[in-house]
């Protein structure tokens, strides 16, 4: 179809949106097909595509000099979190660097931070405004958020975010998937030789692929989200404070609710679900919370069933 669309039309990039646009597989392999030379898939599901083509045809029938650019920084579109719970104050955290440096240390350490900032995300994807963050190089990372904080099965795997400077030295592309639109590899040199057998998939979901195992898949793909300072100062400073402690400027992003629940909107919101998972830390806002951990298992499976899906 994208090939039949080039030749029928002449033109050199795709808009693809739609419900399918958000298969990164696919989006990842019409890049690499080199059928168009910029492919740009949408990563809210919807049938916006005929609009968007009407207005940018509009935009072609303009005199140049009246032509709009379009803000690539619009998918963050939702609202701020708003004001902090008064349950949440007495867990705060003091600050003894900024913000970033200070939580971008205790990735470093293995905890596992919410990131509650800005204005929410449009669409189904957490892109760094309402999400999970972790360190891709700790062993059991991926089991872990799995089954103590999603609540679901061990093997499902997690998105890397990063930084769009290095992008190209990890992976296969320097081409920009600011929205976590499409798969790439990790780079052959990044990766270790796997045997030929594993005896369970367990033994083949736990043998370590690379340093950052937690976000790259058996077949050494990711599901990549670039991070552009001009897109999104606020988690580039993150993840360039982590890269400064650790040489690595990656970090699992995975969204911020339990399976079965939307993603979290608001902090009274994100204070209900981290105090009902093992999320070590949250930030809301300009503030640092503990987990109160108050809550037993029986108590957090109980919450959870409200979003189990009926029958």
């Amino acid at each position: 179809m994208a090939r039949y669309v080039r030749d029928a039309t002449g033109e050199e990039n795709l808009l693809f949106c739609g419900g399918c646009a958000q298969n990164c597989v696919t989006a990842g392999l019409l890049r690499t097909s080199g059928i168009f030379t910029h492919v740009f898939n949408s990563p809210i599901g919807g049938d916006m595509g005929s609009g968007l083509g009407a207005a940018i045809l509009l935009a072609r029938t303009r005199p140049a000099g009246l032509r709009r650019a379009v803000d690539s920084r619009g998918f963050y579109l939702g609202s701020e979190p708003g004001p902090v719970p008064a349950a949440a104050q007495p867990y705060a955290v003091p600050l003894t660097d900024d913000l970033h440096t200070q939580v971008a240390r205790e990735l470093a350490a293995g905890r596992i931070v919410a990131w509650v900032r800005g204005r929410m995300e449009l669409g189904a994807r957490a892109l760094g405004a309402r999400s999970i963050l972790a360190d891709p190089r700790q062993p059991g990372m991926q089991s872990r958020l799995n089954l103590a904080v999603k609540f679901r099965e061990s093997f499902r795997p997690f998105a890397p975010l990063v930084l769009a400077e290095d992008c190209a030295d990890w992976f296969d592309t320097s081409e920009p998937s600011d929205y976590m639109q499409y798969t790439a590899f990790l780079r052959p040199e990044r990766r270790r030789a796997q045997p030929a057998r594993f005896a369970s998939l367990r033994e083949q979901l736990d043998f370590p692929r690379c340093d950052i195992p937690s976000v790259i898949h058996v077949d050494y793909s990711a599901r990549l989200q670039t991070v552009h300072a001009a897109v999104h100062p606020d988690l580039h400073r993150l993840l360039t404070a982590f890269k400064a402690q650790t040489g690595i400027p990656l970090l699992i992003n995975t969204s911020f609710n339990v399976t079965g629940q939307p993603i979290v909107r608001t902090a009274a919101e994100a204070w209900e679900c981290f105090v009902h998972t093992d999320i070590d830390l949250l930030v809301l806002n300009d503030q640092l919370f503990r987990n109160p951990a108050t809550k037993t298992r029986e108590e957090k499976l109980q919450w959870l069933e409200q979003f189990a899906t009926s029958a």
